[in-house]
């Protein structure tokens, strides 16, 4: 239950901490598993938790953001919880005000048009005072969890959050954040240095109330081709990693695994193996073999079975999970899908999905 907020001290001890050894490289006797979007709409009961609320009026409740995230967990022996909420919370932070839409998703009131707009954004940001109702859900939720498995805390990466600050919402093309990356590469900049700093302080505070890893979503990077990424994504991806550790020291906070998402971005996995994350996660599109061989050894992956793999029969989902498990092997691997799960899938192939991950890593590591 979520019930009253404890102080983030005195968290229940870790009974299952397979996913954090498989993120730092150590043995593991099955392959840990989690998926992204797990907390979501595939789910009744999260329908009916979420009937009668605005989305990000949910974002703002500890209660039912504890709920949420509990709430795949009581179904399926995941090895983690994610926290239930959302990578546009930065932009809001930052004074921008996003509204979903039935049928359409997170809509921007109003997108940033011209460079002059960045002026409108808040430019020094406290995240306890604009996003501190994340990081008690984060406390509330370690407390509730009971020790159960480890919670996962994320932020959206600099490129994805300005992508959407600038279309307004979602986009085939990402072409007007595009354009702004091509005709206004000083103010891009500025902005993504601000989404970075934001970002850093919190990512810091979501350890500081009880995130046992952390996760760096950077969802768009598919419309970036290799030199845009490089310039534009990848110095604050790497900005990301090494000033959340820096403060997490200086803090005296635990230094805890930090995976970095970046989907449709094979040209850049050499490079993201070497942004200081302990675990590189991987969408569907790549063969795992090539993804290792680009990665290397001392990097863990995550990933990367095809969302849309769930439809198919049950015993088919088990075969496609022994194979990826096969290529990938079952050590310094975490199973997951290449992307989140979609509201219409089956929570029991959802099921089917977990139980074959663990029952065919498990085998293989005895035999």
């Amino acid at each position: 239950t979520c019930s009253l907020l404890r102080s983030p001290k005195g968290f229940p001890k870790l009974k299952n901490d397979t996913f954090l050894r498989a993120a730092r490289g150590e043995e593991t006797e099955h392959t840990p598993v989690w998926c992204m979007r797990q907390a979501g709409r595939y789910l009744p009961e999260f329908r009916e938790t979420r009937a009668s609320q605005d989305f990000f009026a949910t974002c703002r409740s500890p209660k039912l953001c504890c709920e949420l995230t509990l709430q795949p967990l009581r179904r399926f022996p995941l090895d983690a919880a994610i926290i239930f909420s959302d990578i546009l919370v930065v932009p809001q932070a930052l004074g921008m005000e996003v509204v979903m839409v039935p049928g359409k998703g997170p809509t921007f009131t109003e997108p940033l048009k011209e460079v002059e707009d960045l002026l409108k954004l808040r430019q020094k940001v406290d995240v306890t005072a604009e996003l501190g109702y994340v990081f008690q859900a984060i406390t509330l939720t370690r407390h509730s969890l009971e020790g159960k498995v480890p919670l996962i805390g994320f932020s959206g990466a600099p490129w994805t959050l300005m992508s959407y600050m600038i279309e307004g919402g979602g986009s085939t093309t990402m072409a007007k954040a595009k354009s702004w990356l091509y005709r206004y590469p000083e103010a891009s900049h500025r902005l993504l240095r601000l989404l970075a700093d934001v970002i850093i302080d919190y990512l810091v505070g979501q350890v500081a109330a009880g995130a046992q890893a952390l996760q760096l979503f950077e969802s768009h990077a598919g419309h970036l081709g290799p030199e845009l990424f490089q310039d534009f994504a990848l110095p604050y991806i790497r900005d990301i990693a090494q000033s959340v550790k820096s403060k997490l020291k200086e803090e005296a906070l635990p230094l805890v695994p930090m995976i970095i998402f970046a989907k449709d971005a094979h040209y850049a996995l050499r490079d993201l193996a070497h942004a200081g994350y302990e675990v590189v996660g991987l969408d569907w599109t790549i063969r795992p073999q090539e993804a290792r061989a680009q990665i290397g050894k001392h990097v863990t992956l995550q990933g990367n079975l095809d969302p849309c793999a769930l439809y198919a029969p049950k015993e088919k989902i088990g075969e496609l999970v022994k194979k990826m498990l096969e290529s990938f092997g079952t050590q310094r691997y975490i199973a997951n899908l290449g992307h989140g799960l979609y509201p219409d899938m089956n929570p029991e192939h959802v099921g089917a999905f977990v139980e074959a991950v663990h029952a065919h890593s498990r085998h293989i590591n005895k035999h």
